[in-house]
């Protein structure tokens, strides 16, 4: 049996080429970044090429490039270094990541979204307070691929002298990024959604915003993250955003033309189904489609054994009993939230999976109406 795999926002597979460049950062500069012989200044020399990668990527400075374990680590450490103690402003719609950060670090404002999935800037002004110290908002979300309008928020920011981060997590790679151009004083990425391994990320920390550790025992990353360089992880990411300058405008017109395919298809072939947030600015491999009367985790089940792999949410929130709060901000009732589906697209799909997709689609929920007491 094929197996085809449309779950790229939970994880993608690790490029052949970014492969290539781990084994020798893994096999031939193992040393420590810090020590001053040659076996520590050559990983320090691969660090540094690294770093320089990605800042370009991101359109910064190799100084403002701080690299982290992934991206839970890069909005936990945006939210605790710069709001620590203060204010915070962020939306309904945010990774579990910065939610969670926000509830634990003190008081927080949380916007709403409308039904399109996207936050209403005036909303942000109207949350800020004169404790305020840090407005997050991400720059494109993880289940509904809706995209923020960044760079209103960021004048709202600016306005007010509060420093603005975005999740760019499932933004990068999948639309054109330059944070100097957006603005955003901090803005964080992960390695895994961008063809690299897990366990590295990176937050852009803008010059001259002030930003306290959460890790302490070192010097490293410019005081800025305490602990020995993973080298081979930095390796990575470098030469993975390195691949997307490349090929990522290829990349996207080609899944957005695969999306638009398999969403045309649903709609046409499987009555009572509905593409969430249709209409708003969304990145280019993101769809989350709804089938009324089924159970999201009984199609997803279904679709496995056929060979695909679906997601009904994010996979950070997986076995939860809860709907996606995601779904359930733009509206959904939880119902429709749990009859809900995500699939985001890679460099692996083709026409040819979208095709067999569509009719696993098909049958699958043909089958499991039959069953469901839900759907007349």
């Amino acid at each position: 049996m094929h197996r085809y795999y449309f779950d790229h926002n939970a994880s993608t597979p690790v490029a052949p080429e970014v492969l290539d460049a781990i084994i020798p950062a893994m096999t031939e500069d193992y040393g420590n970044a810090s020590s001053i012989h040659h076996f520590g200044q050559q990983a320090r020399q691969r660090l540094d090429e690294a770093r320089a990668q990605v800042a370009r990527f991101l359109g910064a400075t190799p100084e403002e490039i701080v690299f982290t374990s992934g991206g839970t680590e890069a909005d936990n450490l945006a939210l605790a270094g710069a709001a620590r103690g203060g204010h915070i402003v962020t939306t309904s719609i945010e990774h579990p990541a910065v939610l969670g950060a926000a509830r634990e670090l003190g008081p927080a404002t949380v916007v709403p979204v409308d039904s399109s999935g996207v936050v209403d800037p005036r909303d942000i002004r109207r949350a800020l307070r004169p404790d305020t110290r840090l407005i997050s908002v991400m720059h494109a979300n993880n289940e509904i691929g809706t995209v923020q309008p960044i760079e209103e928020i960021v004048s709202i920011a600016a306005a007010a002298g509060i420093p603005l981060h975005s999740d760019g997590v499932q933004s990068v790679g999948r639309m054109p990024v330059n944070v100097a151009a957006l603005g955003v004083s901090l803005y964080s990425i992960s390695g895994h959604k961008l063809y690299a391994p897990k366990g590295v990320g990176a937050l852009y920390v803008r010059k001259g915003t002030g930003l306290r550790p959460m890790l302490f025992g070192g010097s490293h990353e410019r005081e800025r993250r305490a602990g020995t360089e993973n080298v081979p992880g930095a390796v990575a990411l470098g030469r993975a955003a390195q691949l997307v300058m490349e090929r990522g405008a290829a990349d996207n017109a080609r899944h957005t033309a695969l999306r638009d395919r398999l969403e045309s298809a649903v709609l046409i072939r499987i009555a009572d189904t509905h593409v969430n947030c249709p209409r708003a600015p969304r990145t280019p491999n993101t769809t989350s489609i709804r089938f009324d009367g089924i159970d999201s985790d009984a199609l997803l089940i279904a679709l496995d054994l056929k060979g695909f792999a679906v997601s009904s949410g994010a996979a950070c929130s997986s076995g939860s009993t809860e709907p996606s709060h995601v779904l359930l901000a733009i509206g959904l009732s939880k119902l429709e939230a749990r009859s809900s589906i995500r699939f985001s697209l890679g460099r692996s799909n083709t026409v040819e999976q979208i095709d067999a997709l569509v009719a696993a689609l098909e049958s699958s929920v043909a089958h499991l109406r039959r069953l469901s007491p839900a759907y007349a």
